[in-house]
């Protein structure tokens, strides 16, 4: 592959006409494909309440691809620390150690709980996964802006396109949130502060953890578990300074917010400290791509994808993924164009060399040292030409 790793982020889509145990087995096969082709890394968003997403336990998911492949780094993107303890994280991630070691990658997010002090970008959409829909919280403004790189007339200097801010005012309040806080929650539980509970999750892993009066704990499996640990968000808040500050990887969702990516990318490098692990920052960024032997093709195998963020961004949950004649026949006004707007426009769609441009313009601009690329299409195979094809024209300008 390219000098610039490429890794993949599955939401295990589930298409229209189709079934979760058929989008779980060809989740494993596209592991396999892109093992092959030389990816990186192979993680799993976690999304509840989804009708098109099987995605709802990255740990299960990636426990059976392990299995499967052997050789591609295996995580989560992410797993939601909102409805989770430490713990048990520790101890899912330790228990597929034990099999599989130094092949996981642990990326946390923070979504899919109730609001936190800071970072509105972060508590709605940045741990649906690197891919929305796992949750929508509110949050406080936060503190000012990072400072970035600029913007003109909506794109950066070498021409990545940054849209205008999207907001998810629209969903606090909604029933269907508040149904999935619900069962995603135990009652009366009151949530751990996001900072704390991944200096928690270190501390397991290390065997460092201690309460303040002295009492040890010890997760077993767990302990000394050789796993990367990342964080996953979508501004320069909570989830940025928490990477930052541990050492941590980070990975940017630009295709999820690509409007806050490089506030995202800057404000993690601004609180950023060196780490046993990690002397200098090292960020990923994903972004949405679809790859087909021409330009029309691929414009034809992208057609489901307005309608899918649609029901992601009214709270119904992604639907089950359209087939292109079927999307066409749904109905569509001005507002459904408007809610969709930002992350249609900032999809890579096209023949392999217009969208490895694209991922360059991108790569360059946020300074990623990885991109994680996220691909959904109706039918299978094209999903795994999408990936094969990106991953030849990548080696190519190697």
């Amino acid at each position: 592959m390219s000098a610039t790793p490429l890794g993949v982020l599955d939401l295990v889509p589930v298409v229209s006409g189709s079934t979760a145990a058929e989008a779980l087995a060809n989740s494993i096969d596209l592991a396999r494909s892109t093992e092959e082709s030389g990816y990186a890394r192979y993680w799993f968003a976690e999304h509840h309440l989804n009708p098109g997403v099987a995605g709802t336990s990255p740990a299960i998911v990636l426990a059976l691809t392990a299995s499967a492949t052997s050789t591609i780094r295996l995580g989560s993107g992410a797993v939601q620390l909102g409805h989770r303890t430490a713990l048990s994280t520790v101890e899912e991630f330790g228990l597929i150690d034990a099999l599989h070691p130094g092949r996981l990658d642990l990326g946390l997010g923070r979504s899919a709980g109730p609001p936190q002090r800071r970072g509105p970008v972060d508590g709605v959409d940045a741990g649906a996964g690197v891919g929305e829909g796992g949750g929508a919280a509110g949050g406080d403004p936060g503190p000012a802006p990072v400072p970035v790189t600029p913007v003109i007339g909506g794109r950066t200097p070498n021409g990545l396109r940054i849209p205008d801010r999207f907001s998810f005012a629209h969903l606090l309040g909604h029933p269907r949130v508040a149904l999935q806080q619900k069962l995603l929650n135990l009652p009366g539980a009151h949530p751990q502060d996001y900072s704390e509970q991944v200096d928690d999750v270190l501390a397991l892993l290390r065997g460092e953890y201690r309460t303040p009066e002295g009492v040890e704990a010890h997760a077993v499996p767990g302990e000394g578990a050789d796993v990367q640990v990342w964080i996953l968000g979508s501004s320069g808040g909570v989830s940025a300074e928490a990477a930052g500050r541990n050492g941590l990887r980070f990975a940017a969702n630009y295709h999820v917010s690509p409007a806050t990516v490089l506030e995202a990318a800057e404000g993690y490098r601004a609180a950023f400290k060196p780490s046993a692990e990690l002397d200098r920052p090292y960020l990923t960024v994903s972004a949405d791509v679809v790859v087909a032997q021409d330009e029309e093709t691929a414009r034809e195998l992208a057609t489901g994808y307005a309608p899918w963020v649609r029901g992601i961004r009214t709270a119904e949950g992604a639907i089950p993924y359209p087939t292109p004649a079927e999307a066409r026949a749904l109905p569509w006004s001005a507002e459904d164009r408007a809610l969709v707007a930002d992350r249609v426009e900032t999809r890579f769609v096209g023949s392999p060399g217009t969208v490895a441009d694209h991922l360059e313009r991108l790569r360059d601009a946020t300074g990623a040292d990885e991109l994680l690329i996220t691909t959904i299409t109706h039918g299978h195979a094209d999903r795994v030409r999408s990936y094969r094809l990106l991953a030849e024209e990548w080696q190519r300008r190697a």
